[in-house]
């Protein structure tokens, strides 16, 4: 696939652009990178969408171990080959097991998860899934994390879902990396 939106140069941007692509330069990102080459064709966007991205990632009230779940999740979930191939070494190094991870590339609920990596999974599946979740999977996450880390994991979801559907519509390129991509599931 060719990348549909591939990086601006500095010539093709306006001020708008410039502005957005040197606060992101100076946030804890370090650049302009995966999701963020696109959505500079809509700077205030980008800009919005980075700051919730920002604390989502580094500030989140869960514990990082889940919130790299939780992306893998949503990667896996849009068949997402950029944030997987950037999350699933950084879901390991926070403690998910190798064996988890590729479960959840392979279509399968992982049969060795932590108790808190299947009140996770659960909801996370079941949100994607149904667009909702039960009363016994609402009261289960709310009982683990409260309900700032509830909405906090539901942030998760919806904001690596939007930026999935960006990166998906741009057919932009995922990193080199010995990550393997994941296959396509069947709907």
């Amino acid at each position: 696939m060719n990348d549909r939106m591939p990086p601006l140069t500095d010539a093709q941007m306006n001020d708008a652009q410039k502005k957005a692509a040197a606060d992101l330069i100076a946030g804890p990102r370090k650049g302009v990178f995966g999701p963020f080459v696109p959505l500079m064709r809509s700077p205030e966007l980008m800009d919005r969408m980075q700051r919730v991205g920002e604390y989502l990632r580094f500030n989140s009230s869960v514990p990082a171990k889940l919130n790299e779940f939780v992306f893998a999740l949503t990667a896996r979930h849009w068949t997402n080959h950029f944030e997987w191939v950037v999350h699933y070494p950084l879901a390991i190094k926070a403690g998910v097991a190798k064996e988890t991870l590729d479960a959840v590339a392979e279509g399968r609920r992982p049969s060795t998860m932590a108790p808190d990596e299947t009140i996770v999974y659960d909801f996370v599946t079941e949100l994607q899934q149904n667009h909702g979740v039960c009363d016994a999977t609402y009261a289960c996450v709310k009982d683990a994390f409260g309900e700032n880390g509830l909405l906090d994991i539901i942030g998760a979801v919806g904001y690596f879902a939007a930026i999935c559907m960006v990166m998906n519509v741009a057919h932009t390129p995922a990193p080199k990396s010995d990550v393997a991509p994941m296959a396509h599931l069947p709907v």
